[in-house]
């Protein structure tokens, strides 16, 4: 899903943050869109992240499985941000995600939590931005290494891994004895 090459004739700009390093960033693009864009990008040589969920859908004779974007309306995409000419000319692309026409990358741990999501094979889902909760760590199971947010929604817990830049959100549910607090700092509280 992943591929590490990036063009190298896009015009530079002369705003950006980290002139000159691979930086994830958020592509808005047209409403249903994303996978498109993400295999346009993909051609193009860029690494792309489109996570995915699958959701039951009853049709009027049959119910089916499909296969549909975590954030709608975003595809992530990692590259310099003084390059972001071509992704910006690709079809479906909008705009790269950012403060006005300042584009703020996305930050690698919480892609890297994202992706360990997806891989997981777990069941996942779009989840409300959290503005507040308890930041933890998965030390064990299948989401081993996987921060978040942990929201305490009656049993099972549920782990919610946000994208700040979006302010979107991905809960899975995690048994509670797999999971252990983190204080601010980033160093988990006492000993497993």
């Amino acid at each position: 899903m992943l591929n590490s090459t990036t063009p190298r004739d896009a015009t530079p700009a002369n705003t950006g943050p980290e002139v000159g390093q691979l930086q994830w960033f958020a592509l808005r693009v047209r409403p249903r869109a994303e996978k498109v864009v993400a295999d346009a990008l993909r051609s193009k040589g860029y690494q792309e992240f489109l996570p995915l969920h699958r959701q039951r859908r009853r049709w009027s004779d049959r119910v089916v499985e499909v296969e549909l974007p975590l954030f709608p309306g975003y595809v992530f995409s990692r590259f310099e941000v003084e390059r972001r000419l071509p992704l910006l000319m690709t079809p479906g692309v909008i705009s790269v995600v950012g403060a006005g026409r300042l584009p703020h990358p996305v930050a690698d741990a919480e892609i890297e939590a994202l992706q360990i999501l997806v891989h997981s094979r777990l069941d996942l889902q779009p989840w409300p931005y959290l503005h507040l909760g308890q930041r933890v760590r998965i030390f064990r199971g299948p989401l081993t290494g996987a921060e978040g947010i942990l929201a305490s929604v009656k049993s099972p817990k549920r782990l919610v891994v946000s994208v700040t830049l979006l302010q979107r959100s991905v809960a899975v549910e995690v048994p509670e004895d797999c999971v252990w607090p983190e204080s601010p700092d980033g160093v988990s509280f006492g000993t497993v």
